[in-house]
């Protein structure tokens, strides 16, 4: 029987060794042993959402966004997609095309071409792109930097996207917002928790997340917020969970707006704007 954090039956060893997990010689050491452990950690948020889709329809698509060396969509494929949804496909968006030409070569490598699709575009411009499909089932972001997570965020609602999931990462627009007002804002007692510049950054990185969590919720989604344990070293650890419930938009949405004026965010009202109730 395999163990909880062993090498699962059916996995890729190339692709392991590719992601460093293996060494060279197929080893799991405590230190790969770990990173394997943080693989099916973030597997596990993601793996019962595929599954709730396949079961619907066999061509499920996940569009995963900012995706680096696209490590999350090369785990997703090997432990999901191959053998449960071959029918399935994943698209990798990432800007820089070095990246973007590793990740073809080493799925042409590992026999997932079929199923794996990589592109060199921003997230904005993946929106209106001709290149993904007019629908997808899951969107993903992790670590996606600044606005690059409120791009994905529109992507998703623009594509009726049935799951969303962030990992957001170095909020510093609505910090910087914040100090551009921090004058007037001041009159206000409110204002005392951002007065200060460490407390500006975290107070904004923290009312970011929030903004987007009313966003989410005022589209009808229903939103999940907790901690992604283990993925890598970060601070930025806060993961966003969306599911398309269809629910009622009208307070999530009158919040939205509320919580922009009074924070004196209301140049931000288009990034963060809710649908009519």
């Amino acid at each position: 029987m395999t163990e909880k954090h062993d090498i699962r039956p059916g996995q890729s060893i190339e692709l392991l060794k590719a992601l460093h997990i293996l060494t060279r010689d197929g080893k799991l050491n405590q230190d790969s042993r770990r990173k394997l452990k943080q693989v099916y950690h973030l597997f596990n948020f993601i793996e019962p959402l595929l599954a709730e889709r396949v079961a619907e329809h066999d061509d499920i698509t996940l569009v995963d966004h900012g995706a680096g060396k696209s490590y999350l969509g090369f785990i997703l494929y090997d432990l999901f997609f191959k053998d449960r949804a071959p029918e399935g496909r994943i698209y990798g968006i990432e800007t820089r095309d070095e990246l973007v030409q590793s990740s073809m070569a080493l799925a042409q490598k590992l026999g997932f071409a079929q199923g794996m699709r990589f592109y060199n575009l921003s997230v904005a411009d993946s929106i209106t792109s001709d290149k993904l499909p007019a629908t997808v089932d899951v969107v993903t972001a992790l670590h996606a930097c600044n606005t690059a997570t409120d791009d994905a965020i529109r992507f998703a609602l623009e594509k009726q996207a049935r799951h969303i999931v962030l990992v957001p990462c170095c909020q510093a627009e609505v910090a910087s917002v914040l100090r551009q007002n921090k004058t007037r804002a001041l009159k206000s007692p409110l204002a005392e928790i951002w007065r200060h510049p460490i407390h500006t950054r975290e107070f904004g990185s923290q009312i970011t997340n929030v903004l987007r969590c009313l966003e989410l919720e005022a589209h009808g989604y229903q939103v999940t917020v907790t901690e992604l344990v283990g993925w890598e070293h970060s601070m930025k650890n806060e993961l966003i969970v969306a599911e398309y419930k269809g629910l009622p938009r009208a307070k999530p949405a009158a919040r939205l707006t509320e919580l922009l004026d009074t924070l004196g965010l209301e140049s931000l009202a288009e990034r963060f704007g809710a649908c009519p109730a």
